[in-house]
Parts: structure tokens; C-alpha cells; sequence
């Protein structure tokens, strides 16, 4: 059984000096530190290298858990992980958050069922929205490199036996999009 401490700090200026005391005090065996930001696209892969190598019986602790998740959702979705490979979870300063203790798995789990609830209301608003826009008349995707004219002289040409890098370089697009144009003729 290895007792895993993670810490993360989200600029080059900040120390995980703190972070790494608490854990260690706490009997974190191995640390995981980082310095890298927590926005929704962050890689964070001491973090990826710590869930890879958890066990059976292992334990993770962490200081708070905004140094490790950045949403309820990527909360439930590290501690799945970390359960479902039989470790447990501990958060030092929300106490509500340790899978060690009954009430503890009880706060996760309806933690879980809130974050559930969330994303399918946001999914449902997103839906809603993007229908709406439609029905407006608003064209989604990446808007057209050609007009329909271009498109249409393309064609002429490309039927007329002009090569395809040819008519490309007239309108300044890759030749690739000329061949689409051609196929889907």
C-alpha cells in the first residue's frame, strides 16, 4: 500500500512548498508536485503518472481539491478512477470529501448525482440553443473559403479539362479543396 500526495500550484512565481508538507505530515509516501495552471484545457501529467500507477489498497491526499480538480464533473471523474483501481481519497481540508469514511462516500456520490444533473441540464440548454439558431437561419461550422459563384466557375473549369493545382492557384485555396469540390459534384 503506497499513500500518494498530490500538489499543484498554478503559476511559475507560486511554491507547492506548503502543499508538500501538509502531505507529507499527513503520510504521503510519494508526492506528485506540479506547476501548471488548472483552466479547463490544462495537461496535467504528474497527476495522469499518479492515477497510472495506483493500486489496490493505495491511498491518495491532497491539501484542497481545487489543487487537483477544476470542476465538480473532473472531480468525480479522478476519484472514479482512483476507486475503481481500489485506492481511496482524502482531501485534508474538506473534510466531506474522503472516501475512507461512509459519510464521506456519501457526499461523493451525491456530489455525482448534482454533477450529473448539471451536465445533462447543460447539454439540454445547448440543445435548445443551438435549434433556436437554426430556425434563425444561422449557418454553424466554418464559414465557406468560396462563394457559391467561385464554387460554380471552379467546377466549369475543372469540367472543362483545366488542371485541378491550376484552378487552386487562381483562387488562392489548396488543391485539395478544388478536388473536394470536383467529387462532390
Amino acid at each position: 500500500m503506497t499513500v500518494y500526495g498530490y500538489a499543484r500550484v498554478s503559476t511559475v512565481g507560486q511554491d507547492h512548498a506548503a502543499q508538500t508538507e501538509a502531505l507529507q505530515a499527513a503520510g504521503a509516501e510519494v508526492i506528485f508536485a506540479e506547476k501548471i495552471g488548472g483552466g479547463k484545457r490544462a495537461n496535467r501529467p504528474h497527476l495522469a503518472r499518479m492515477l497510472a500507477g495506483i493500486k489496490v489498497g493505495d491511498a491518495v491526499i491532497i491539501t484542497r481539491i481545487s489543487r487537483m480538480a477544476r470542476s465538480t464533473l473532473d472531480l468525480l471523474t479522478i476519484l472514479k478512477e482512483i476507486v475503481d483501481k481500489g485506492g481511496t481519497f482524502t482531501s485534508l481540508r474538506e473534510a466531506w470529501a474522503d472516501t475512507t469514511t461512509a459519510q464521506g462516500r456519501l457526499m461523493i456520490t451525491f456530489a455525482g448525482g448534482l454533477a450529473e444533473f448539471e451536465k445533462e441540464l447543460i447539454n439540454e440548454r445547448i440543445t435548445e440553443g443551438r435549434d433556436r439558431a437554426k430556425d434563425r437561419g444561422v449557418r454553424f461550422g466554418r464559414p465557406r473559403t468560396l462563394t457559391q459563384h467561385q464554387r460554380t466557375e471552379a467546377l466549369a473549369r475543372l469540367a472543362s479539362g483545366e488542371a485541378v493545382m491550376d484552378v487552386a492557384r487562381s483562387f488562392n485555396v489548396h488543391h485539395s479543396m478544388i478536388s473536394r469540390l470536383g467529387k462532390s459534384a
